[in-house]
């Protein structure tokens, strides 16, 4: 099983939900966060004052996924989540060792 993490702008969450849900995913986290890469931020106005703004809004999307739908699952969210300017994003695939079902107490693949 792997754990495929991706960092996107936030208003593209929908097209990459709409691309990940055909291939079988059947859950995903998503959690509010902020961050700068090579974007290093961006210039703001508010209230005729220029300010910097260092982090930038993102969103992290988590999903587990058996090692067979790595690849597809990691381009279904690289194309929904492009706009081929900067800040699209990162994504990131991680091992996880073991997974549970609090539930019904299924294990690893059953578990997803």
């Amino acid at each position: 099983m792997k754990l495929v993490m991706a960092i996107i702008k936030p208003f593209k969450l929908d097209e990459v939900r709409d691309a990940l849900t055909p291939l079988g995913v059947q859950g995903l986290t998503v959690t509010e966060v902020k961050g700068f890469g090579r974007q290093k931020g961006q210039t703001e106005i508010y209230r005729g004052a220029e300010y910097q703004v260092s982090f930038l809004p993102k969103l992290k999307i988590e999903v587990t996924v058996p090692d067979e739908m790595v690849e597809a699952v990691v381009e279904a969210i690289a194309g929904a989540a492009r706009t081929g300017k900067i800040g699209d994003g990162k994504i990131f695939v991680l091992g996880v060792e073991s997974a549970m079902r609090i539930r019904t107490g299924e294990t690893d693949a059953a578990a997803l």
